[in-house]
């Protein structure tokens, strides 16, 4: 094409004419000249150059690339990048709760380094993360707020899948009273091993490590009721041996078996809401999915060291954001 041909698209960035021309090309850039003032520039389109600079931004925060790939890829400095990845992480997006009066909510924490916290909540029926919050620890007052809030935004929870936190179990009773509580059957079975440690030195804790090892095997009530007999004839036949103490140096008396103690407390107490999601299939039986959202978006995290607090919760904001358009 003859590059004397005018192109009434494009006008001069100088005198705003639109007598303008092409004039080849520089650096793989496409260059134009103002035949009224003779200025030569480059087209830029803002939106597009935006776009292009989210792009870069995204795989920065979601695809684990670093800075140094980064600028070896754009051909601009690692200091150029900062500045315009600043810009984005000074203004993180917040969460969008979709309405749902048939919420099935799977809830749970992780702790990451200079002391914060995220909760997510994600409805595990329309397989949407509904909602989630970076604070300072998993706690009544963090999850009430939440809660109130998702209650406020159309959310009618019907369940509620944790690893059983105290102040969580305290809040769902409070702002959702009428909603079910399934305890998380991995959470349960992988506190009992620790505690029964992996080769047990008596009878009673190997027959009882044996019956935990089945507990995320059971997909029916048959199994369910074959489980909860078992155990309770655990309970009756060591119940004895479970109440032995023994003499501390001091003279005080303490419990022989506290670890066995414990783990048969654990079970106890989950036992009422262990088993919820046998009854309806929209109910998670455990918290496993989280889980492993956490290991991802941790090992991310690891690959941006040395953020400072803020950013490191900017980015979690914003890693969530791209992985909720996925």
């Amino acid at each position: 094409m003859n590059l004397c041909l005018i192109n009434q698209k494009k006008h001069c960035v100088n005198c705003g004419s639109g007598q303008t021309i092409k004039w080849g090309f520089q650096g793989g850039k496409k260059r134009f000249r103002c035949k009224n003032c003779n200025k030569v520039f480059y087209w830029t389109n803002a939106g597009s150059s935006k776009n292009q600079k989210l792009k870069l931004f995204k795989k920065w925060i979601a695809g684990k690339a670093t800075l140094n790939e980064l600028a070896r890829e754009t051909g601009k400095s690692a200091r150029t990048l900062q500045r315009i990845f600043k810009n984005f992480m000074d203004y993180p997006p917040l969460p969008r709760p979709e309405p749902n009066s048939n919420c099935h909510l799977t809830i749970d924490g992780t702790y990451f380094k200079n002391n914060f916290c995220v909760l997510v909540y994600y409805d595990s029926r329309i397989k949407k993360r509904q909602y989630f919050r970076v604070v300072d620890q998993e706690c009544w007052y963090n999850y009430m707020t939440d809660l109130e809030y998702l209650k406020q935004v159309g959310l009618n929870i019907i369940s509620i899948t944790s690893d059983g936190q105290k102040g969580l179990i305290k809040a769902v009773r409070d702002v959702f009273p009428q909603a079910i509580h399934q305890r998380c059957i991995i959470h349960i079975q992988r506190m009992s091993l620790i505690y029964l440690t992996r080769f047990p030195k008596t009878e009673a804790g190997i027959t009882l490590r044996y019956w935990v090892r089945k507990l995320h095997l059971i997909e029916n009530h048959e199994q369910k009721y074959y489980w909860i007999a078992e155990f309770e004839g655990w309970c009756g036949k060591y119940d004895l041996f479970l109440k032995e103490r023994s003499v501390s140096f001091s003279g005080r008396k303490w419990y022989t078996h506290k670890l066995l103690r414990k783990t048969r407390s654990l079970i106890k107490n989950a036992l009422p809401n262990m088993f919820h999601y046998l009854d309806n299939s929209n109910i998670q039986k455990s918290t496993n999915g989280l889980e492993s959202q956490f290991s991802y978006l941790k090992n991310t995290l690891k690959i941006h060291r040395g953020l400072s607090k803020e950013n490191r919760e900017s980015f979690v904001r914003w890693y969530y954001y791209f992985k909720g358009q996925n």
